[in-house]
C-alpha cells in the first residue's frame, strides 16, 4: 500500500464520519423528543428490543 492510498482513504473516512454526525445533529434537532419516546415504547422489552434493531 502506498501512503497516497493510505492517507486517501484516512480522509474518505474522516468526511463520512464528519457528513453522520451533522446528520445526527440535525435528525435530533428535527425529532427531538419524539423518536425518543418512541424507540423507549419499542424497546421496552428485550425481544421487541432486538426486532426492532434487526428492522
Amino acid at each position: 500500500m502506498t501512503t497516497e492510498l493510505i492517507f486517501g482513504m484516512m480522509g474518505g473516512l474522516g468526511l463520512f464520519l464528519y457528513g453522520m454526525q451533522l446528520l445526527s445533529d440535525g435528525l435530533q434537532k428535527i425529532t427531538g423528543d419524539r423518536i425518543q419516546k418512541i424507540m423507549e415504547l419499542l424497546t421496552n422489552k428485550p425481544v421487541m428490543g432486538v426486532a426492532t434493531g434487526t428492522l
